[in-house]
């Protein structure tokens, strides 16, 4: 019925009433990003004890990789040791391995490819160290580290001793506690070299008793001296050689939390990035035969405000997508998680205010971070695994905490928090650890698994709807590492415009993920053009590639093979 004038006041009401009835019970548009969770028969045990040492709050570190080149990528666990003696002295502290089996389920097959471990272990890199076409593994653990070789038939041998990477035992700093691990090219030799952080000195029976009030928990980073970080050289026979002193990594002591790998002013080198735990962050610039660490001229020592933040795990990439690799790390509640956007001009200025981050995270205890586009947009959002060090709670502090995914909003440069939103609150508050990522079942959308202090590991199945297309590129060095790692990539789509990534299997907290470099592409089917440049100097260009594969490229075996270098902001 049309009224040619004004509703009656009774009428008026019960349109209003109506009006709000249908707002209030409409049915809220679905998260552009979204996870469900699935289970695997995995519990990190840590060995936690009332005396609270400190590795018991720290290990968990996971690995995404594809051990036995099925095209289905597999996970690893790092897992803990009895604390008193740093000894696997039970099955429930097996490190695990478990196949993909390409129908949504896995198989541990841990004893059948030798994988279960001695001693404490708490971070994971994964790499091609001799360029076999098969990732070796190398574990970090307290005072012992583990280097394997994939022997390509679905086994490791333990070649730590053989190596070259036994000895943790300093004579100025005493037994080494390593918590990760970062496989880079730093000489550009084509052989995949090792750069370990390590954290602070420790000795069960000897640490500090710290309470709050009347709890007993985890000591604070100022109570324990720091450890520097070691760089072993690749010799190319299988084994490695310490250039820690030589190469300007031994003079730079601190208590490493995480590492990330990229050329972050694009001079064809690799830099290094470590957050450290409550002290000055180190961003080692490569200078081709040694580093100087220049956090400080480069703006990435302290965050904004200027004081020391507990510093976790991080990710070295490209979020704004000019071309320059950004960082991005976490750190405990009031701390914020730091964003530092690179200028292109050889430092950083940090946006954690004007993004939103800084009102969004003040809140929250972050452990792992990792920068992939979920929704395949053309941006990298930001996966964060979350969870307090302390074991006990404290006043104003959550210690267990769901997991939380910042959408990146593109251009404005703005984030949104999405949390049970994104389906995060499927499982239990936990004090998450490390986090790897892949796609699982190979649908174009990237999923995570990640692991949690005396709780069940969380696969989380990327489930978002109405996402974009995308495209994946596995890279097969010739010239460089077989791994590619350090490969900058460049790809333009009609829509989005251009994209920015590089090869690195570093990334989230002691954790590893080896698989192609991903990119969304919103609603373009093809890209009209990829660039790789190699870490051999050598420029590759394709075009018009289409979307919604994994695209497996080789690189160019010669000179003549190489296109013009070009700059990131071209076309």
């Amino acid at each position: 019925m049309f009224f040619s004038g004004f509703l009656r006041p009774a009428a008026l009401v019960v349109c209003l009433a109506a009006a709000t009835f249908l707002l209030l019970h409409a049915a809220p548009a679905p998260s552009p990003i979204r996870f469900e969770l699935e289970r695997i028969p995995f519990q990190l045990e840590n060995d936690e004890t009332p005396a609270r040492n400190a590795p018991e709050s720290m290990a968990g570190g996971v690995a995404v990789f594809d051990y036995n080149s099925d095209g289905w990528p597999d996970i690893f666990f790092a897992n803990g040791a009895n604390i008193a003696i740093l000894k696997k002295d039970d099955p429930k502290y097996r490190n695990r391995l478990f196949r993909n089996n390409g129908d949504g389920t896995f198989t541990d097959v841990t004893d059948a490819a030798g994988l279960a471990g001695s001693g404490y272990d708490i971070g994971v890199a994964v790499g091609d160290y001799d360029n076999d076409g098969c990732p070796d593994i190398f574990v970090a653990g307290v005072y012992r580290n583990t280097l394997y070789h994939n022997n390509c038939n679905g086994t490791f041998t333990d070649v730590t001793q053989k190596a070259g990477l036994a000895d943790s035992n300093d004579p100025q700093y005493g037994p080494l506690w390593a918590e990760g691990a970062v496989w880079v090219d730093v000489n550009n030799d084509g052989l995949l070299d090792l750069f370990i952080i390590d954290y602070m000195q420790w000795s069960y029976g000897a640490q500090p008793l710290c309470h709050f009030g009347d709890i007993a928990d985890y000591c604070h980073p100022r109570y324990y001296k720091g450890q520097p970080n070691r760089l072993f050289l690749n010799n190319g026979d299988g084994t490695f050689r310490d250039v820690s002193k030589e190469w300007g990594i031994r003079d730079q002591v601190g208590k490493g939390m995480g590492v990330g790998m990229a050329d972050y002013d694009l001079d064809g080198k690799q830099d290094l990035f470590v957050t450290n735990d409550a002290e000055y962050n180190f961003l080692f610039h490569n200078l081709g035969n040694k580093f100087e660490e220049v956090a400080f001229d480069a703006g990435v020592a302290l965050p904004e405000g200027g004081q020391f933040i507990s510093g976790m795990g991080l990710d070295f990439r490209d979020f704004n997508n000019d071309g320059y690799p950004d960082i991005a790390f976490v750190a405990l509640n009031n701390q914020t998680f730091p964003l530092f956007q690179n200028t292109g001009k050889g430092d950083f200025r940090e946006v954690t205010t004007p993004s939103g981050l800084r009102d969004l995270t003040m809140k929250m205890s972050g452990f792992g971070a990792a920068l992939y586009d979920f929704d395949n947009d053309g941006w990298k959002d930001l996966f964060v695994t979350r969870g307090h060090v302390e074991s006990q709670p404290l006043p104003g502090t959550e210690i267990a905490q769901h997991n939380t995914v910042f959408r990146n909003l593109g251009a404005s440069g703005k984030w949104a928090a999405l949390t049970e939103e994104a389906g995060l609150d499927a499982a239990p508050k936990a004090r998450h650890r490390g986090c790897a990522l892949g796609d699982f079942d190979g649908d174009g959308r990237v999923d995570v698994v990640a692991a949690a202090l005396s709780a069940p590991a969380e696969i989380w199945m990327n489930r978002s709807e109405h996402t974009g297309h995308w495209l994946d590129i596995a890279l097969r060095g010739v010239r460089s590492n077989r791994d590619g790692i350090g490969a900058r990539i460049k790809v333009v789509s009609a829509t989005v415009g251009a994209q920015y990534n590089h090869m690195t299997t570093s990334l989230c907290y002691a954790s590893s993920s080896d698989g192609p470099v991903h990119f969304g592409l919103g609603p373009d089917a093809k890209a009209q053009t990829v660039e790789i440049h190699w870490p051999s100097g050598a420029v590759q260009t394709l075009s018009n590639v289409q979307a919604d594969q994994v695209l497996k490229v080789t690189e160019p075996s010669a000179a003549r093979d190489q296109k013009p270098a070009k700059s990131p902001g071209a076309n």
